[in-house]
């Protein structure tokens, strides 16, 4: 390819080296570190030397000298270039700071990046299925995206308007949520959403009552904006309303996963959920409720969202189409009263203005056309066969392994009968080449629970049951 003149080049007429050496040196040390490649075309002598501002014999004189020192060749009418048989060169990285700089401070609960070896069969959450998600479909809406003009202006923070309209359609027929176009914030995915919603609310000090076990980046995102976490309890119906009382200040917030716990997999029981928006009211408090993949439900008909059974304004309900899609899309929403709805939009403006605006046409249009739904149906199906196939793998060891949460969602929660032990197992099944996760990273403080969680979504039926078959084999040795 031919070099880019934006290559910084600097003459310095006053320093008595000759100018054809400072440029030789410059190209040299670009040579050297890999800024220029072998094989890179160096600019033609004329626009060289018209673009560093000296006569095109000083740029000759130049050439001339990488050309005798084997830094570039010649091609008969075509031009110099970076020579192929030099020594390859070590790629570089921005040099790190001397000694440990003021700024570099400890900083408390950060989200820790997934640095986890990985196995061949993985049951780690967060992972659904693309198999069958309508190619052909999928195709055709992004061609009909790629031919409209790019608009020339920012977008509305809020969303394009097209979008915020199907989303509160889709909601309103798939989960029971009375809302408009207006009501609706488009994130980039629900962490956005639960740090556009602490932006909007926390101030440093402020308590937040969370799920314990409960989403860990959740804990993190609102810990980083200052908040005092509350652990809550969490029994077979879900986050134990009853111990909210229990603290000398009502939390500000409160946030919880009730269509399938995150991680456990239980769902709220619908005295619980009228509890808790109770609670709420009395004590003017927010209810952050993250509907992560309710739409994928098994065998027990759902349960009304918390935001359709609120009636005064108390609930900030968040989706995402990570899990019904794909979690590359990085598109999520945000569903709550006008006056958050008004700060989340000035927030999302400081964040990062507006979501991608080709992804927002093409969700709008898959969403529209039918496609979303048609997904969610053919899916639920799809991922009814993996939990069934999960399910009967592990029936032979139901005697020291019972599994939870079966009712939704792409994931398990396996609880272990004593004396086994979760870590133990967890690491004999990764000898095994099977990756699966405990709870002791979603506890906030205490003893985990012992058992295993187990995302089946993005595995095939072939893969579910070899690496349950192996967890069986670890379970009773």
């Amino acid at each position: 390819m031919t070099v880019d003149l934006a290559i910084p080049i600097q003459i310095d007429r006053d320093s008595g080296v000759a100018l054809h050496t400072q440029l030789a040196e410059q190209f040299r040390r670009a040579i050297l570190d890999g800024r220029l490649a072998a094989g890179d075309r160096l600019p033609a002598t004329r626009q060289m030397a018209a673009e560093v501002g000296v006569s095109r014999n000083v740029v000759l004189a130049c050439y001339d000298e990488l050309f005798a020192q084997g830094y570039v060749e010649g091609r008969h009418g075509s031009g110099t270039y970076v020579a192929h048989d030099l020594p390859p060169t070590s790629e570089r990285t921005l040099p790190a700071p001397s000694g440990t700089p003021r700024w570099l401070r400890d900083i408390p609960d950060l989200a820790p990046i997934d640095t986890d070896p990985t196995a061949r069969i993985d049951f780690r959450l967060g992972r659904p299925s693309t198999s069958l998600l309508a190619s052909d479909a999928w195709r055709r809406i992004w061609q009909a995206v790629a031919s409209e003009p790019v608009p020339s202006g920012y977008g509305d923070p809020a969303g394009d308007p097209r979008l915020c309209e199907a989303i509160a359609a889709y909601v309103r027929r798939s989960r029971g949520v009375i809302c408009q176009a207006s009501d609706v914030v488009v994130t980039s995915g629900a962490v956005q959403a639960i740090d556009l919603v602490a932006r909007a609310t926390l101030l440093p000090g402020d308590t937040v009552a969370i799920e314990n076990p409960g989403y860990p980046v959740a804990r993190a995102v609102l810990t980083s904006r200052g908040a005092r976490i509350v652990p809550i309890g969490v029994d077979d119906d879900g986050l134990q309303v009853e111990h909210l009382a229990e603290h000398a200040e009502a939390p500000l917030l409160t946030y919880v996963t009730p269509s399938h716990q995150y991680p456990l997999g239980v769902r709220m029981s619908l005295a619980r959920r009228m509890a808790l928006l109770e609670w709420a009211r009395m004590t003017d408090g927010l209810i952050v409720e993250d509907d992560y993949d309710s739409e994928y439900r098994y065998d027990r008909a759902p349960l009304p969202a918390l935001a359709g059974l609120d009636n005064d304004g108390r609930v900030a309900y968040i989706g995402t189409f990570s899990k019904l899609l794909a979690p590359s899309l990085r598109v999520g929403y945000l569903i709550g009263p006008a006056p958050l709805r008004e700060r989340v939009v000035r927030a999302k403006r400081l964040a990062d203005y507006h979501t991608a605006w080709p992804v927002q046409q093409a969700l709008a249009a898959f969403i529209n056309d039918g496609h979303l739904e048609r997904h969610i149906r053919r899916m639920r199906r799809h991922y009814a066969d993996k939990r069934a196939a999960l399910a009967r793998a592990l029936e032979p060891v139901a005697d020291r392994a019972i599994l939870r949460g079966l009712e939704a969602g792409l994931h398990v929660y396996l609880e272990l009968e004593p004396p086994l032990d979760a870590e133990v197992v967890r690491q004999r099944a990764f000898d095994r080449d099977v990756a699966v996760t405990t709870l002791s990273g979603y506890v906030v403080d205490g003893s985990a629970r012992n058992g295993l969680l187990l995302g089946y979504g993005g595995l095939s039926l072939e893969e579910i049951e070899e690496g349950a078959a192996a967890l069986r084999e670890c379970l009773t040795r």
